[in-house]
């Protein structure tokens, strides 16, 4: 999908829950706060969630319509919103982030691993990656979610970037959805010190 598809998307409704994803919250919960970017931030729901956290928080997404929706939601103002799209995209300046999250971003295989590689740069000793989208298989055991293989995540798929991380988790989890279960892949992570 394109930036346009996004925002007409965003443009017609709400798309997600105002709070975190639940896997998210719990996996981030405790962690003391620090600097952070939300790559493919959407409406910000995960940006806004970990601002009032006291983190300092950076959300980038092609789609200036749902980083607006984001900027005018409670806790928006606490969040600097980038409209730029991910694949090209870097910190202004060089920067030792504590977390980078990108939450369901769904990319073709070589697109994802090249962008998840260049986020473990930006990441202090220490810092962390947290990413979580659908997995392959949920296209065949799962429910919801984009239905196109070659853009979906597998541990398989993302062992390139965990071999550059000092890995606590990946895995492919179920996540419980009103239409059943649906199956994610996880990968957490920190910069060797």
């Amino acid at each position: 999908m394109q930036a346009t598809d996004w925002d007409a998307r965003y443009a017609e409704k709400a798309q997600w829950s105002t709070g975190p994803n639940a896997l998210i919250a719990a996996e981030l919960d405790g962690l003391p706060p620090g600097r952070a970017v939300d790559l493919a931030a959407g409406e910000g729901r995960h940006a806004r969630w970990l601002a009032g956290r006291g983190w300092d928080v950076t959300a980038v997404d092609f789609s200036g319509v749902g980083l607006d929706r984001g900027r005018a939601a409670p806790g928006g103002d606490a969040v600097r919103w980038v409209v730029a799209d991910v694949l090209s995209w870097a910190p202004a300046e060089p920067v030792a982030l504590d977390l980078v999250l990108v939450a369901y971003l769904h990319l073709p295989g070589t697109d994802t691993v090249a962008l998840l590689t260049r986020a473990v740069g930006w990441l202090a000793p220490g810092g962390r990656l947290l990413v979580l989208g659908h997995d392959v298989e949920n296209t065949t055991r799962g429910v919801g979610g984009p239905q196109d293989p070659a853009i979906l995540h597998s541990v398989d798929r993302l062992a390139p970037v965990a071999a550059l991380l000092e890995v606590d988790r990946l895995a492919q989890v179920e996540r419980p959805t009103p239409a059943g279960t649906a199956l994610d892949t996880l990968l957490l992570g920190r910069r060797g010190r």
